[in-house]
């Protein structure tokens, strides 16, 4: 995690240089780091780029990536724990941040350092109380395997000269006592009358640290959701070819009526050429003109013709009559008169 400024405590010192001790500090850090060999142990392992001299500096002139400074952080901290001789889990992208600070805070009481922040200050960055878990971690860390180069030196000088064993003798667990914390204050102390020693802080302290533990994390199964995706694909894929099946039948069909319609379409284009070109053609104007001279030439002689029958019926009737008149005249004529002048 980003160190803060140190500018408060620059003041509070007096000395100008106090504002630029966490460039100081970050340097250390980063040494103390290459003697642990935290290059193989922690950057191949998570494939993760060498940290920079002032990495973890809170300065407006770095660039910074609060999540990455943050995650890299936890894994640093988890390591150094686990080399000083504690186990502790290596955090997750996806864990609580505050349950992993709270884990990391209380491997430091373990350690018998006094933590007097609460772990939202560890986090976000922006105090001094940043600057030291890792630090602090890294100490117990080398001091653990300065012991553990010390006891193999010894046991191989043991190894070396048997005959000197009298004069060289080493009391291993003395050395061991005196390399590693133990509780030799805390049990030489006088008995004491018990009392209540719980403080505000350090329950507000506790109530952090715990209050993160009582979110369940629900973690998704990676296998179920690309199951679940794939199935999920499965239908979409099903569904778009039925709906392509009845796409193709819909268009084969609307083919053939086209093709339909096509063929009626140009039998009455064939039909409006030929009616179009008869219209303009004046033959047939002649045809009309020609039969309609003719039915009159065919009238006129008709009514010659009826005219020629009523002379013809009129001469009948005029005969007929004089023959009446005739007929009539005739039966009316006197008989001769019988006497001397007949």
């Amino acid at each position: 995690m980003k160190m803060a400024d140190e500018g408060r405590r620059g003041e509070e010192d007096g000395g100008p240089g106090a504002v630029h001790q966490v460039f100081v500090v970050m340097e250390s850090l980063l040494e103390k780091l290459k003697v642990l060999n935290y290059e193989e142990e922690i950057l191949a392992k998570h494939n993760m780029k060498n940290l920079s001299r002032h990495y973890f500096v809170s300065s407006p002139f770095l660039a910074v990536n609060p999540g990455e400074q943050f995650f890299l952080f936890t894994v640093i901290a988890a390591w150094l724990i686990n080399e000083a001789g504690r186990p502790f889990t290596a955090p997750q992208e996806h864990d609580e941040p505050n349950a992993t600070v709270s884990n990391i805070l209380s491997e430091l009481r373990a350690f018998g350092v006094k933590v007097d922040f609460p772990p939202s200050k560890l986090k976000s960055g922006q105090e001094s109380s940043p600057n030291y878990p890792a630090e602090t971690t890294e100490e117990e860390s080398v001091i653990e395997d300065d012991a553990e180069l010390t006891l193999s030196k010894v046991e191989e000088e043991m190894i070396e000269e048997p005959d000197d064993e009298e004069e060289n003798v080493m009391d291993l667990e003395a050395l061991k006592l005196r390399t590693c914390p133990t509780d030799t204050e805390a049990s030489s102390k006088p008995e004491e009358i018990l009392e209540a020693t719980v403080d505000a802080a350090e329950w507000s302290l506790e109530v952090e640290r715990v209050l993160p533990q009582l979110k369940v994390t629900v973690r998704t199964d990676n296998k179920s959701y690309l199951d679940r995706l794939q199935e999920d694909v499965g239908k979409t894929l099903e569904k778009a070819k039925e709906r392509y099946q009845q796409a193709s039948g819909g268009v084969t069909e609307r083919t053939r009526v086209l093709a339909e319609i096509s063929e009626e379409l140009e039998k009455v284009k064939q039909e409006m050429e030929e009616k179009g070109s008869s219209m303009s053609d004046g033959a047939p104007v002649v045809k009309i003109k020609q039969s309609l001279t003719k039915l009159k030439q065919e009238i006129i002689q008709m009514d010659v013709r009826i005219g020629v029958v009523e002379h013809t019926l009129l001469q009948a009737k005029l005969k007929e009559k004089s023959n009446m008149t005739r007929d009539m005249n005739a039966t009316n004529l006197p008989e001769p008169a019988t006497g001397p002048f007949a």
